[in-house]
């Protein structure tokens, strides 16, 4: 699944592009992805033109003028892609391209295989009201994400760290890449509770996390599988990986074997040496 870094290098090449142009045309090849796409709001975007972008958590958001300043909002679900292409007659369709979005000079294009995505449109107005953003946590590169939130928000919690710091209501946008690539940047067990946790540790997870998350954005996002940019230019973080996806491979630190493990189907990788 795209994450934080993946998405805000998807919103900063729209944000390039976009802003200024007037959209023209909404084509729907589908009704739906995971939830029904709202299509007359959709067509009601028509004629309006883009004046900014957004990322909140892993929600892409295109802001249009006129009444209610609508927004057009966009998750990438598990496999899906948006490129922007530069184009003076209509190209062919895409395997899997579900909705495109013409704003004349520029065609925004929607794939995604599984079709975990979602598409729609708010009022601006409402945006921080909906359903799926209003109890979203603080941004990991914000100032509200620290060490002193990180302990207060994990006494009495036996979950594991790594499942801590993937929960979106304790704070948005580090997923499994990056969970465990921040565990192995401070030394703690990804399954170690982190109620067990100490102040400075907690500390210490809040300063690697942001600093793993602004690595990979000047990476431009981790390729891993289906992930590329709006250019289908490719992230490169994966080259500064060092637990994420090595399962038996050394531990670049110490040399001993990265292991793995599994819950509810998604991996975990870490170093048994390194990490206490």
């Amino acid at each position: 699944m795209p994450e934080l870094p993946e998405v805000e290098t998807v919103r900063r090449g729209i944000q390039r592009l976009l802003p200024g142009q007037r959209l023209r045309r909404v084509i729907l090849k589908r009704e739906n992805l995971r939830w029904p796409i709202p299509t007359d709001a959709c067509h009601g975007l028509e004629s309006r033109r883009c004046t900014d972008t957004f990322r909140r958590s892993k929600y892409l958001g295109l802001q249009f003028d006129g009444p209610c300043k609508p927004v057009a909002l966009i998750h990438l679900g598990m496999s899906g892609r948006l490129w922007v292409d530069r184009f003076t007659e209509d190209p062919a369709w895409r395997d899997h391209e579900h909705w495109r979005m013409d704003f004349g000079e520029y065609l925004l294009r929607y794939v995604d295989a599984r079709r975990f995505g979602m598409l729609d449109v708010v009022s601006g107005d409402d945006l921080q009201d909906h359903r799926l953003l209003r109890d979203l946590g603080p941004e990991p590169l914000s100032s509200e994400f620290d060490g002193e939130y990180l302990f207060r928000r994990s006494r009495r919690r036996k979950v594991a760290t790594k499942t801590f710091l993937m929960d979106a209501k304790n704070v948005v946008g580090i997923g499994n890449i990056y969970a465990s690539e921040t565990c192995f940047r401070v030394g703690v067990r990804p399954g170690k509770a982190v109620q067990r946790l100490t102040r400075s540790q907690c500390a210490d997870l809040a300063d690697a996390a942001k600093s793993i998350l602004e690595l990979a954005l000047e990476a431009g996002g981790t390729t891993i599988r289906d992930y590329v940019g709006v250019e289908e230019n490719a992230g490169y973080f994966q080259r500064e990986l060092m637990v994420y996806d090595r399962v038996g491979q050394p531990c670049r630190i110490c040399g001993s074997k990265i292991k793995r493990t599994t819950d509810t189907g998604r991996s975990t990788y870490y170093c048994p040496q390194c990490q206490q």
